[in-house]
């Protein structure tokens, strides 16, 4: 007979949780939307502005790199694409969108710190 009132206890005590609020369950999910928009949405948007940004201040004369590691000058411009010129007479057209950023950063990064 112990047995059968051991197990009617064991149901009565889980019952009060059942009655739990049920948007309580969804606080996880929002906690860990929550982290994921500052740890990665936000700093990733952050990073698309500042290249728009850099796209639309370039202009001719201006020494780029691209996304697939070309660096050459600015020979002309249009609002989609850039004849960008490699060394002398050698030119050819790339998207804007897969310009990299100004080469005079990566150069600044490329040398040695003097002590």
């Amino acid at each position: 007979m112990d047995f059968f009132f051991s197990s009617a206890f064991a149901q009565e005590a889980a019952s009060p949780a059942a009655a739990q609020n049920p948007i309580m369950s969804f606080v996880p999910f929002i906690v860990i939307f929550g982290i994921f928009y500052f740890l990665v949405i936000r700093p990733q948007k952050g990073k698309i502005e500042e290249e728009q940004k850099m796209l639309q201040t370039l202009s001719k004369g201006d020494e780029i790199y691209t996304k697939a590691g070309i660096i050459g000058t600015i020979h002309g411009m249009t609002d989609k694409v850039v004849t960008l010129e490699v060394e002398n007479g050698v030119k050819f057209k790339i998207l804007r969108t897969q310009i990299g950023g100004l080469a005079k950063t990566i150069f600044e990064q490329a040398e040695p710190k003097k002590a």
